[in-house]
């Protein structure tokens, strides 16, 4: 399953949820790498976050995004797409952690807590995967000068000063401050559209 050529940020348009599973049913190899592009990181986030080793995380990716491309078909309401994602992917995991289970022979109290653990913390996942998701769909949403101001200002540890996110972005230092503020009232709007929290 390769993800196709790599796109340069800037120039990615996102693709609709419905056009995105209408091609990738088609078998277009473009879709497919812009579906992996798009939600490769809440796929492989889902594991970590139920703490899977990173290699683990990525057996679980594999094997979601095989499951994906197999039940594609049946996905019947493609604007449902990301929640579809996050319960296949926390499924993957659940399976996992049985199935890890199975070959350390955990006593019945340690299966019965291991269970319980998923089903509390499934609902809080979820939401925190779909909040994560939504952002990540705004900022693909931004104009590239956007994107790039917020990742600069938000994204990095330590937060880059303002001389320098200007010298990056090729404007005035006085200028980030107002430029900042347009973007994260588009980032806003984006969000509500969306109606992340």
């Amino acid at each position: 399953m390769s993800a196709g050529p790599k796109i340069a940020e800037d120039t990615q348009e996102p693709w609709a949820e419905d056009r995105l599973v209408r091609e990738c049913r088609k078998g277009s190899e473009a879709a497919w790498g812009a579906f992996i592009d798009k939600y490769k990181n809440l796929i492989y986030s889902i594991p970590i976050k139920y703490g899977f080793t990173q290699d683990d995380a990525g057996e679980i990716f594999q094997s979601v995004c095989f499951e994906i491309l197999q039940e594609l078909p049946n996905l019947r309401e493609p604007k449902a797409l990301p929640k579809w994602i996050i319960q296949i992917t926390s499924h993957k995991c659940f399976q996992w952690r049985r199935q890890q289970s199975r070959y350390s022979s955990p006593d019945e109290h340690d299966m019965e807590a291991l269970v319980g653990s998923s089903d509390a913390g499934a609902d809080r996942l979820l939401y925190e995967s779909e909040q994560e998701q939504a952002l990540r769909d705004a900022m693909s949403s931004l104009s590239p000068r956007c994107r790039k101001l917020v990742t600069l200002l938000f994204y990095e540890t330590p937060a880059r000063p303002y001389n320098e996110v200007a010298a990056e972005i090729g404007t005035a230092t006085g200028s980030i401050g107002f430029i900042r503020g347009r973007c994260l009232e588009k980032l806003r709007a984006l969000l509500k559209k969306a109606g992340a929290q």
